[in-house]
């Protein structure tokens, strides 16, 4: 991908970062989750897979970092288990 690439993703409950870099994680779920709050959503489910668990960890360090996030926890099973994260946004 080139990196002045816009790539356009819809703003929705959940969010699929299987075709995102870990690098881009951080800056990705920031804005993401700006607009999340703007449209009301108090939480957004970010799935990040399995896989070898880097995609993950940085979610996991941005979540901790995150001045937009009140909480967060491993999604229950029928909602992808720990191939994905619970995130609760801070209200208004």
């Amino acid at each position: 991908m080139d990196d002045d690439e816009v790539i356009v993703v819809p703003i929705e409950d959940s969010i699929d970062l299987h075709t995102f870099r870990p690098d881009e994680v951080s800056l990705l779920l920031n804005d993401y989750f700006q607009a999340c709050m703007e449209k009301g959503f108090k939480e957004v489910r970010v799935i990040h897979g399995k896989g070898t668990g880097s995609l993950k960890a940085g979610v996991i360090y941005f979540l901790e970092k995150s001045s937009l996030v009140e909480s967060y926890t491993q999604a229950p099973p029928d909602r992808g288990g720990w191939g994905a994260t619970l995130v609760k946004l801070k209200g208004r």
